[in-house]
């Protein structure tokens, strides 16, 4: 398609403070946004930690009436959401502090935008019955290096009643303030590093595939894809590695800074299976990565072209990258097949009809149908390359 047929609008991220440390200034930057009484939103894994129950002291005492909501899954889900939506009302807060991983700040990211709204929160999924001015001011604390959520327009939530993940989407869903501060992801497991950094190397990568205009993304995508490259290794080896961690958090925001330009299959597959059988999001995509490719080849043949050279890898061009990405997953020791993580065929159709309509697919590199999708979910299955 030429570019000039192309009629696109292009919106980029949000107030960023990086670097360690620098989670002593959250109590700043929610007085900052007008917050007197924020609710920290995060899950009980994390709200159990020493980094939360410091970050609430600072809070009070710096003189803010913060409160705590964590009963947030691991795919968080629209009744998670309303819980939260109740914390907030009956706490009267006045904003959101997104702390955690992609499932907390989805969540946060959600409370925030509905809690004062006339409409239920599937509703949402149309902005423009969004009342944007009702939406109460986020900031975003992530403790993983993986989903970006915290400069994303999106929010993923699953609808358990109908068993698929929906996407609430609104421009100004993108936190106003975002600390990234490498020191309060030390502590995550090397399992977890490694599947949510193939997270991050996954919204790169589909954003840098698709077929849509969009320059600055393209760019994004590749310099991500190179941190990746560079310090997710390191990263899950050492986890105490400051340095590595600190690129991993912003090869993070980078790919959500670059699936501005849309997602794909790996994503359309992976929340299918994560609405289904509440899997990791970041294992699903590792998992899903490279049967893609295959998928998307005679498509993205120029693409990985660039991608091989910019990433300096062995050999050139789609195979090159291919076996970057196997290699890549079997150093951090993850696996090849979704059989592994005791995912079955029982719903291949269903899973093929619920990843062709998942609002993704409209922006994988080459357009494919429920039986395709449920073809490439047995490939994954069963590891066939």
């Amino acid at each position: 398609m030429e570019i000039s047929s192309y009629s696109i609008n292009w919106h980029y991220p949000t107030s960023i403070r990086v670097g360690a440390g620098r989670i002593r200034e959250l109590a700043k930057a929610c007085s900052q946004l007008g917050m007197k009484a924020p609710l920290l939103v995060t899950d009980p894994g994390l709200a159990a930690l020493p980094m939360v129950d410091a970050s609430l002291q600072s809070l009070r005492e710096a003189g803010l009436n913060a409160g705590i909501f964590s009963a947030v899954k691991g795919n968080p889900t629209g009744a998670n959401v309303a819980a939260g939506v109740e914390a907030l009302r009956s706490g009267n807060h006045d904003g959101v502090i997104a702390f955690g991983g992609g499932s907390a700040i989805d969540a946060a990211k959600a409370i925030a935008l509905i809690a004062h709204q006339s409409i239920s929160l599937w509703e949402a999924q149309n902005p423009s019955k969004v009342d944007a001015a009702k939406m109460l001011p986020v900031v975003a604390v992530p403790t993983t290096a993986g989903t970006g959520s915290e400069v994303g327009q999106a929010s993923v939530i699953t609808d358990d009643e109908n068993h698929i993940k929906r996407l609430i989407f609104h421009a100004k869903l993108v936190p106003a303030i975002v600390i990234l501060d490498p020191e309060l992801t030390v502590g995550l497991p090397s399992k977890l590093t490694a599947a949510t950094g193939m997270d991050a190397l996954a919204h790169n990568l589909e954003g840098y595939c698709t077929p849509l205009y969009h320059p600055m993304a393209e760019g994004i995508a590749l310099e991500g894809m190179r941190l990746v490259k560079e310090f997710l290794p390191q990263a899950t080896r050492e986890g105490s590695d400051i340095h590595a961690r600190l690129q991993m958090q912003v090869a993070s925001t980078m790919g959500a800074a670059a699936f501005q330009r849309g997602l794909g299959a790996i994503h359309a597959v992976s929340h299918s299976l994560g609405a289904l059988y509440d899997a990791h999001h970041g294992l699903l995509n590792a998992i899903m990565m490279p049967y893609v490719l295959q998928v998307n080849r005679a498509a993205i043949e120029p693409e990985m072209e660039r991608m091989a050279r910019y990433l300096d890898l062995a050999k050139p061009g789609f195979d090159g990258v291919l076996d970057w990405v196997l290699d890549l997953r079997a150093e951090l020791g993850l696996p090849h097949t979704l059989a592994e993580i005791n995912i079955d065929d029982a719903q291949a159709e269903l899973i093929g009809q619920m990843s062709a309509k998942d609002v993704t697919a409209r922006t994988n590199a080459v357009a494919l149908d429920a039986e395709q999708y449920q073809q490439l979910f047995l490939k994954a299955l069963n590891g066939t390359l």
